[in-house]
C-alpha cells in the first residue's frame, strides 16, 4: 500500500477518462477537485464557488468529471483540462450527495434533504423525482446491471430502484435502523452495499432479495465505502476501525488493517484507490485473484 498526502479533507473519488484518479476536497488549500496519477503526481483545481463542499464524483459520458456540491445545491462539471461549469438544482436546500453515470447517457444524483433523485443531461438540463418514502435521505447511487439506477435511503432504511423513466421501487432492509450508505454493482449481477449502523455487508438482487454478511472485525466495525474490485470480489472500507475489507460473491470476508480508508474505487491500473480521514490518498496493488 502506498499513501500520498493531500492538504485537504477528502471525500469521494473516481477513475477518470484520462487514466488518473479524480477526487473531491472539502476543506483545505484548494477546496475543490483533485487529480492524482498512478505515479502519485497531484493537481488541484479550485471550484468557481468558494467553499461549495464537493462530495460525490463520477466520470461522465462526455469525457468530463461530474460532481455534487453539498453547500450550494449545485452539480459541477470539470473537464480533464480543469475547466468548470456549475448547474443549480431546482430544489433549494436539496443537499446533492452522490452521483453516477446512467445507462441513458445522463448523470443521476441523490438529494439527501430534498428527498429526491435527480437527473442531469450533459447539457445541464435537470429533472427531479420525489421518493415515495418521506424524509428517506437518499445517499449513494449506482447504475445497476438491469438498466436502472439503484440507491440507498439512509433514514428510510431501504434500497431504492429508479428506471430511466422515473419509476421508483423500494425494498426495506432486513435489519431495522441500518442506515445504508454506499452501494455498487457487483460482478455477480447483484447490488452490494454498506450501512452505518449495521456491521454487515449487504447484497440485494435485482428482484429485491437480500443477503447480509457479518463483518468479523473487533467491535463489529461498520463499513463505509464499497466498490467492485478488478479481482472479481467486492472491496470495502471502515475508517472507524482502520481497515480495508474484501468480500467474495460467496460472502467470504478478509480484512486488511493499518489504514484509515473512507471512500474507495477501482483504478484503471488494476489497483484500488481510497481516500483517508488522515488527509491522504491510498493506493493498494492487488494480489492475483483467489476465492
Amino acid at each position: 500500500m502506498t499513501e500520498f498526502p493531500v492538504n485537504a479533507l477528502l471525500a469521494g473519488l473516481t477513475a477518470g477518462p484520462d487514466g488518473a484518479i479524480w477526487f473531491t476536497e472539502q476543506y483545505g488549500v484548494a477546496k475543490g477537485i483533485g487529480r492524482i496519477t498512478s505515479q502519485g503526481q497531484i493537481s488541484e483545481f479550485a471550484t468557481p464557488t468558494y467553499n461549495s463542499l464537493p462530495q460525490g464524483i463520477t466520470s461522465g459520458p462526455d469525457g468530463a468529471l461530474w460532481f455534487t456540491e453539498l453547500a450550494i445545491d449545485k452539480i459541477g462539471r470539470i473537464t480533464v483540462q480543469g475547466q468548470f461549469t456549475e448547474f443549480a438544482t431546482p430544489t433549494h436546500d436539496s443537499l446533492p450527495e452522490e452521483i453516477t453515470s446512467g445507462p441513458d447517457g445522463a448523470l443521476w444524483f441523490t438529494e439527501f434533504t430534498g428527498n429526491k433523485i435527480g437527473r442531469i443531461t450533459t447539457q445541464g438540463q435537470i429533472s427531479e423525482f420525489t421518493l415515495p418514502t418521506s424524509n428517506s435521505s437518499p445517499d449513494a447511487i449506482t447504475a445497476g446491471p438491469d438498466g436502472t439506477l439503484w440507491f440507498t435511503e439512509f433514514k428510510g432504511n431501504k434500497i431504492g430502484r429508479i428506471t430511466t423513466q422515473g419509476q421508483i421501487s423500494e425494498f426495506t432492509l432486513p435489519t431495522p435502523g441500518s442506515q445504508p450508505n454506499r452501494i455498487t454493482a457487483g460482478p455477480d449481477g447483484a447490488l452490494w452495499f454498506t450501512a452505518k449502523k449495521m456491521s454487515k455487508i449487504g447484497r440485494i438482487t435485482v428482484q429485491g432479495q437480500f443477503s447480509e454478511y457479518p463483518i468479523p472485525a473487533p467491535g463489529n466495525a461498520p463499513a463505509f465505502g464499497i466498490t467492485a474490485g478488478p479481482d472479481g470480489a467486492l472491496w470495502f472500507s471502515s475508517d472507524r476501525y482502520g481497515l480495508l475489507g474484501r468480500i467474495t460473491t460467496q460472502g467470504k470476508i478478509t480484512e486488511f488493517p493499518d489504514a484509515m480508508p473512507a471512500d474507495i474505487t477501482s483504478g484503471p491500473d488494476g489497483t484500488l484507490w481510497f481516500t483517508e480521514s488522515s488527509n491522504k490518498i491510498g493506493r493498494l496493488v492487488l494480489q492475483p485473484a483467489s476465492s
